[in-house]
């Protein structure tokens, strides 16, 4: 039973070596000269240290020669070996020069390749990983040193290399002195190896059981930095609070890590020690044997030096091998996260059967991962080219959630969505997606200038000023931008130098622009699309804005009815049910709960 708990350990330590093959392959991918460079180093540096320690040797012996002969000495001989052991000592120092350089431009350039591919990972995904928190604790995972570990397990391949041939060479020259000396070289540095790769397994898994903690305090710092919250932060006194808990954390992580840090660094100085104890031994051994006329005093400096040198570069081949399994545990995270199953877009229809039935949603049922309350439950609608229809609900009733299925960032989990006599699902993703012009209620204010905060809304023409102009008409934004600064080029936020605040009610002007970009759309949906503005302008761009989208199919969200009785159809949806639909005179002679909500919210009014 031990020795099958033995053999699953080693595999298991082993199988974390897997990804060193691919870190190797991503460096080399990411720049193949650099890496050409950096083995040639790695080998010239591992074979001169040996060559150097040599030619002492013989530098030695030739002075001792030298001066037994007295005045008849022959000093040129002495004088060459010094001037070779110059040469080598100067290529290798500019072989280890080299390797900083290589090492330097190859960590920029790898830091940039592995967080774009996280980046591009993450744009393939589907929206339900975005609202999974434990998804974000894999993101953070694969991200945090994700960026420096394949160089680091590239670096320490290549060390390891030249470890390696430095030892072969220190080995053939010290075998000549004694088996026995090689076997204590190799059995004093393994103590310290173990221990080193027993705290680099502690240390990471200390690292990835963090990571909620680690997004906690990130979060935190955005609270208490960022100009959009440092308002209600100040108003409502919350900076003292949100600073205890980012101090509390701080202090259990740092409490942590101080005690791995401790037991790391007291056992590994207990443990090298042994390293140290095995080299006086052999330093004594060697000397006793030079007293005894056994080897020369040339060889008594050869092998004191390749000892020393060999037990250092035994020890360092052994932190390589315990530095590239460490790196291959953070290396799992990051190849975890860019294996994580994206879904196929399998739709291929670009065309629609019956482009005259618009939009139909059949008995559509559809519950959030996680979740056992439906958030939509048998919801069935019909929109038909050119008609608008208004959704209206309390929060939380399940109106945004249908948006979410109309445009295709979830799949129902019953129940079909048609468009044109076609499966939502069989429509090609690209195509469905620019026949819909969208503003959320959340939408997101861009740190760009005007012209490209409305150009987002169709990528394909993001810097053409012409249709910003024309998106800009349509939102009602381009009165208000003429008044700024440098009208479409002005910098917005405060993020960077020069920029330019707007307020709620111009940035959703800016939004509903946006939505205007895609001249092509004939599906327009707007969520709370004038939540921030006044009455007035409100009145006044859905009066535009049934003149501008005469031929487009509508879904409107809104919670004031004076907005949505201008729709052509209206939906009450409650607790992710439709509980009415009709036009705003059938709903109200109905006398349910859209009248109940109508007349309650006319009495505000009055």
């Amino acid at each position: 039973m031990k020795t099958q708990k033995t053999r699953k350990a080693l595999r298991q330590s082993l199988a974390v070596f897997r990804y060193s093959g691919r870190a190797i392959a991503l460096v080399w991918t990411t720049s193949r000269s650099l890496t050409i460079i950096l083995a040639s180093l790695t080998l010239i540096a591992g074979l001169l240290p040996a060559a150097i320690a040599y030619l002492g040797k013989l530098i030695v012996d030739a002075v001792v020669f030298s001066a037994q002969a007295g005045i008849n000495g022959d000093i040129s001989r002495p004088l060459l070996y010094v001037a070779l052991e110059a040469i080598a000592v100067m290529l290798l120092a500019g072989s280890q020069r080299g390797l900083i350089v290589c090492q330097s431009l190859l960590r920029a350039l790898l830091g940039q390749r592995v967080n774009v591919l996280i980046l591009e990972k993450a744009q393939t995904l589907d929206l339900k990983y975005f609202e999974d928190s434990e998804f974000y604790d894999k993101l953070l995972n694969a991200r945090r040193e994700a960026s420096v570990r394949p160089l680091s397990l590239v670096n320490r391949t290549f060390g390891l290399v030249q470890s390696a041939l430095s030892l072969v060479t220190y080995g053939i020259l010290l075998v000549k002195f004694s088996v026995w000396a090689v076997i204590v070289l190799i059995v004093a540095a393994m103590p310290a190896f173990i221990a080193e790769t027993k705290f680099a397994t502690q240390a990471f898994r200390l690292f990835s059981w963090r990571a909620p903690e680690t997004r906690q305090q990130h979060y935190l710092e955005n609270l208490l930095a960022r100009e959009d919250y440092v308002t209600e932060i100040k108003l409502f006194q919350l900076g003292g609070m949100l600073l205890r808990r980012y101090r509390n954390i701080f202090h259990q992580l740092y409490g942590e890590d101080r005690d791995l840090t401790l037991r790391r660094g007291l056992w590994g100085y207990l443990l090298s020690l042994v390293s140290t104890a095995a080299f006086y031994l052999a330093y004594a051994w060697i000397v006793i044997e030079t007293v005894l006329g056994k080897i020369s005093l040339g060889d008594m400096t050869m092998y004191l030096t390749v000892f020393r040198q060999g037990q250092s570069t035994f020890a360092a081949a052994l932190t390589s091998i315990g530095g590239m399994y460490e790196d291959n545990l953070y290396l799992s995270n990051l190849y975890d996260f860019l294996e994580e199953e994206s879904p196929q877009p399998w739709g291929t229809v670009t065309i629609g059967i019956n482009p005259e039935d618009g939009i139909r949603f059949e008995n559509v049922s559809f519950t959030y991962p996680g979740n056992s309350k439906p958030a939509l439950n048998n919801i069935s609608l019909h929109l038909k080219p050119g008609e608008k229809l208004a959704i209206v609900g309390e929060n939380g009733s399940g109106k945004t959630t249908l948006i979410k299925l109309l445009t295709r960032l979830y799949a129902p989990d019953s129940g079909k969505i048609f468009l044109d006599g076609v499966d939502l699902q069989e429509w090609d993703i690209e195509v469905l997606r620019r026949r819909i012009g969208v503003i959320f209620q959340n939408f997101v204010r861009y740190q760009f200038t005007v012209g490209e905060n409305i150009g987002v809304g169709d990528v394909e023409y993001l810097d053409d000023s012409h249709r910003w102009q024309n998106a800009a008409q349509k939102g009602m934004a381009e009165p208000f931008i003429h008044q700024l600064p440098d009208n479409f080029s002005t910098q917005l936020g405060r993020w960077f130098k020069g920029g330019h605040e707007l307020s709620g009610g111009q940035w959703q002007k800016i939004a509903l622009s946006r939505a205007f970009m895609r001249t092509r759309a004939d599906i327009l949906v707007l969520d709370e699309p004038t939540s921030a503005m006044d009455a007035q302008a409100e009145f006044d761009i859905f009066n535009h804005f049934r003149t501008v989208t005469q031929n487009q199919m509508v879904f409107l969200i809104s919670h004031r009815f004076s907005t949505v009785r201008m729709a052509d159809k209206i939906m009450v949806i409650e607790a992710g049910k439709v509980v009415e639909q009709g036009t705003h005179a059938e709903l109200l002679a109905a006398d349910g709960q859209y009248a109940k909500l109508f007349w309650l919210q006319a009495a505000g009014y009055q």
